[in-house]
């Protein structure tokens, strides 16, 4: 536990710094974090047998967080975006040269992983940057209620949990949980608006809803994912905590439902 509390510590300040810092260092931290959750993807799927194009998936996966980041800073780059799309098609010409029993296997999984972690990662990029330059409060405000539904489910569970939410996949989580969560985002939701006027509180909340609910199904998805091959942690980067893909789980599908989210409302 102690170590835990010391690695979330350290892991909490990194992050904030890199908030703060300005859109160049938020961006080489999350590429680098996207980056290695692909990694840790990967490296989970190799282990339980199947075998993606690690080299050609990890080096798409990297240059597409790094275009990304470019284009919400700089603007749309027509060579990069080739590069991507020839580094794509050479995910299936190399899987020719291959000696592998369900090439397509392979293929899919190299794709799933950029998918999976990728995908997500650009998404938070996107609503750092949704008013068209960077703007610090809308990518901290999304941690705050992530963290925030995660600190409730978990207070709330051990308190009152007694009903299963996802027995199959997620022992320990428990309706009561999941309401305290949800309730402990809109709180924090409600007072966010209140210091980050950019949308009113009512969008706040609705941001909430999407991260506390979507973020549960996240953690869900990634434990059945686990469980699937038989693993506990996504690795063992993070002291105390797994892997980086283990802290980042809540954000892999609620990130592309916010950032939806607020195109819609923003345009």
């Amino acid at each position: 536990m102690k170590t835990r509390a010391i690695t979330g510590f350290f892991f909490i300040i990194v992050m904030l710094a890199s908030l703060l810092s300005g859109p160049y260092v938020f961006s080489f931290f999350y590429v680098v974090l996207g980056f290695l959750c692909l990694m840790e993807f990967y490296k989970l799927v190799d282990k339980a047998g199947f075998k993606p194009n690690i080299a050609v998936g990890g080096f798409t996966g990297g240059l597409t967080l790094c275009y990304y980041a470019y284009h919400c800073i700089y603007g749309f780059d027509r060579l990069s975006f080739g590069f991507i799309i020839l580094l794509t098609c050479l995910v299936f010409i190399l899987q020719l040269y291959k000696k592998s029993e369900f090439p397509f296997t392979a293929i899919a999984y190299t794709f799933l992983g950029i998918i999976y972690t990728i995908l997500p990662f650009i998404c938070y990029f996107s609503i750092a940057f949704i008013s068209g330059e960077y703007n610090w409060h809308l990518a901290l405000g999304f941690f705050l209620l992530l963290w925030g539904s995660d600190t409730g489910a978990y207070l709330f569970g051990v308190k009152f949990g007694k009903t299963k939410l996802f027995e199959r996949h997620s022992p320990k989580k428990s309706w009561e949980g999941f309401l305290g969560g949800v309730f402990t985002s809109i709180v924090i939701a409600y007072a966010i608006s209140h210091f980050y006027a950019e949308y009113n509180v009512i969008n706040w909340i609705v941001m909430a809803l999407i991260i506390s609910c979507f973020g549960t199904m996240g953690d869900l998805v990634e434990s059945m994912f686990k469980r699937s091959i038989n693993v506990k942690d996504s690795g063992n980067m993070l002291p105390g905590h797994g892997g980086v893909l283990d802290r980042f789980d809540g954000l892999l599908i609620s990130a592309p439902l916010v950032y939806a989210y607020l195109h819609l409302i923003t345009y």
